[in-house]
């Protein structure tokens, strides 16, 4: 399959073009350009630029207000509530970044309740963004149905996923970013568009049977990592992401990728520790201690060596999309909704 290369700002400014020319409003568009490309370059694809056919779509129809200004409340002296008023997640992801930055040095621990939301994308983007700025960052997110409980057949909770990272003083941060799924229901979808099968082990399809078809995966449910505890720790994220904000549950929301419908009006919970006060001075020094004694043994390596690897190379040779995505970013960037 042939490709297209792309400097990281050719594709921020494809993906602004073709948001605002569906119903987006230049600011929010730049917002969720940023994160998409930031998924491209730390070989996220399923998070990338593949997603833009569908925002536009959901833009477009109104599913998504790409208009929408979100809005903070302070609950408590450490607590926000962030209304996404039904728009795209980043712009209300990055206000709460921003809420939480101020409100954590002072009360040590501080949480923002994200809702009426959407796909917040690479979730590793917003942690990261939190250990930047010195603290400890930890998110959690629900997503459309994907997962069936353990044992069951029909789905009822998304692929859930949960990111953590914490700053370094010589170092970029450690962040860890994963989904609850095998694999990220992102992939499957990229798949599809590729026309790909996908390994035996990821999916089943709508009777149950495992599938090898991403289009047939699509149709039925993703499988937990680790089993039943893996089904238990999917139970979790989505009540704190969930009824802990106030958001849909998974089998309460509609598609990430479908353009009618309803906004799925998900959740998202941001929390963001002080790691000074709360360890009396001593986290930087332990942190350290620890990832010596992971990286002291032979062909150890830590999570996200691979994605900073990634994001170099991209940022000195530019990424790689399929030219069948290009061509349609072309013609989606060319059209007015």
């Amino acid at each position: 399959m042939s490709s297209k290369i792309l400097s990281m700002e050719q594709a921020r400014q494809i993906a602004v073009k073709t948001l605002v020319s569906h119903r987006t409003d230049p600011g929010n568009a730049a917002l969720v350009a940023e994160v998409l490309v930031a998924a491209e370059a730390d070989g996220q694809k399923g998070h990338g630029l593949s997603r833009l056919p569908s925002y536009c779509g959901q833009a477009a129809s109104g599913k998504v207000d790409g208009f929408a200004r979100p809005e903070a409340a302070e609950m408590a002296s450490a607590a926000i509530r962030v209304d996404a008023r039904h728009g795209f997640a980043y712009p209300a992801m990055a206000l709460a970044v921003d809420k939480l930055a101020e409100l954590a040095p002072r009360a040590g621990v501080a949480a923002a309740a994200v809702y009426n939301s959407h796909h917040c994308g690479l979730a590793g983007y917003h942690v990261e963004a939190l250990a930047s700025r010195g603290l400890v960052g930890l998110l959690v997110a629900n997503t459309p149905k994907a997962i069936a409980p353990w044992g069951g057949n029909q789905a009822v909770f998304g692929t859930n996923p949960i990111a953590f990272a914490a700053p370094r003083e010589k170092h970029s941060p450690l962040v860890i970013d994963l989904s609850l799924s095998k694999v990220a229901r992102g992939k499957i979808m990229v798949a599809n568009q590729e026309k790909q099968p996908i390994p035996e082990g990821w999916a089943l399809d709508s009777q149950g049977k495992p599938t090898t078809d991403p289009q047939a995966a699509l149709a039925g449910t993703m499988l937990p990592m680790g089993e039943a505890k893996g089904a238990a720790l999917v139970l979790m994220v989505e009540i704190l992401a969930a009824a802990l904000t106030g958001a849909n549950f998974g089998f309460e929301a509609s598609s990430f990728f479908e353009a009618q419908g309803e906004s799925p009006s998900v959740g998202q919970l941001l929390i963001a520790m002080a790691p000074g006060p709360l360890s009396g001075g001593l986290f930087a020094q332990r942190l350290e201690t620890l990832l010596d004694a992971v990286l002291g043994q032979a062909e150890t390596r830590l999570p996200g060596d691979r994605r900073l690897n990634l994001r170099e190379q991209a940022q000195q040779n530019g990424i790689s999309i399929s030219q069948e995505l290009y061509e349609q970013l072309t013609r989606l960037s060319a059209a007015q909704a």
